[in-house]
């Protein structure tokens, strides 16, 4: 009797499994571009690239979903300034992800806990795997031309699903200019290259402070070392995005309208970075559509 109600549990298992992966085929089957956002180490400005790569893109006219999969310490939410949750109402009994722009959705753990906000997510492996596939198989995204995806640092449970589950995704890697930012960069770079998984280039952040009354550029953390950590790799160094106090404060207080801004270095050096992935990914990508060009704020 135990046997058989132990095969029915596992038979049950698979059976939910195998639906799960049918979900996530039909929604991977309407994304075109996939970018895992990941770093060897925290504190290095990831969540920060994704977050604005998002938006740069979806000011551009094309289709994004931000997905963040840092389950212990999402900050995405707070990037943006959002402040709405998940809410039922899709087919099916699908959960809609939280709107940000008319052509930006997101989802991050954050928008699962109500009012707690800083609640701890202590969860094991398993439950972490599972809650990533459920963010692709159970949120309705729209059809997307690109899904940006910020995974926690380091090369554990989060971007190792991502690269099981989404064997399409490219990566993009961000470090600052200092060798114990790099030391560990160069785990993230072996881990693509075990997984298979395509690397788009690699981000130099926090690449220089620029003095708010004289403009010079101070080298805080070194100079240079994403530029030769990517030429010692054969890859490509997308951008070096310097430190901006404008940019902290804005950041700080969830507005990112100074993306659009001509004035600061930290803004034409990003958009020359979305340009070229644009240009990398283009083949995949449909035309950009016409967007209102004002820079909206989460309410």
């Amino acid at each position: 009797m135990i046997k058989q109600t132990t095969d029915a549990r596992t038979e049950n298992r698979k059976a939910q499994m195998e639906r799960q992966n049918k979900e996530i085929a039909e929604t991977l089957h309407h994304i075109k571009n996939k970018i895992l956002v990941m770093s060897g180490k925290g504190g290095v400005g990831k969540s920060s690239v994704a977050a604005y790569l998002s938006v740069a893109l979806a000011k551009k006219g094309y289709r994004v979903g931000l997905m963040d999969v840092d389950l212990h310490g999402p900050s995405i939410p707070r990037i943006l300034g959002l402040k709405g949750d998940l809410h039922i109402g899709g087919h099916e009994g699908k959960m809609l992800p939280v709107r940000y722009l008319a052509n930006l959705e997101v989802i991050s753990i954050e928008t699962l806990m109500g009012d707690n906000k800083d609640a701890a997510t202590i969860w094991r492996g398993p439950l972490k795997i599972g809650a990533i596939r459920q963010f692709i198989s159970d949120i309705e995204w729209m059809d997307l031309d690109y899904l940006v995806i910020d995974s926690p640092p380091g090369t554990g449970d989060e971007p190792l699903t991502v690269a099981q589950t989404i064997p399409d995704t490219r990566a993009l890697i961000v470090t600052t200019p200092q060798e114990v930012s790099l030391a560990d960069v160069r785990k993230s770079i072996n881990f693509c290259r075990q997984v298979n998984m395509v690397i788009l280039g690699l981000v130099e952040n926090m690449s220089g402070l620029k003095c708010p009354y004289c403009g010079e550029i101070i080298d805080v953390f070194k100079t240079k070392g994403g530029a030769a950590t990517a030429k010692r790799e054969n890859l490509r160094l997308l951008a070096t995005l310097p430190l901006e106090v404008e940019v902290v404060k804005e950041g700080d207080a969830g507005d990112l309208s100074f993306l659009g801004s001509d004035e600061l270095l930290i803004a034409r050096e990003f958009s020359k970075m979305v340009d070229e992935i644009v240009k990398l990914t283009g083949p995949n990508t449909s035309a950009p559509r016409q967007v209102d060009k004002s820079f909206l704020k989460a309410g």
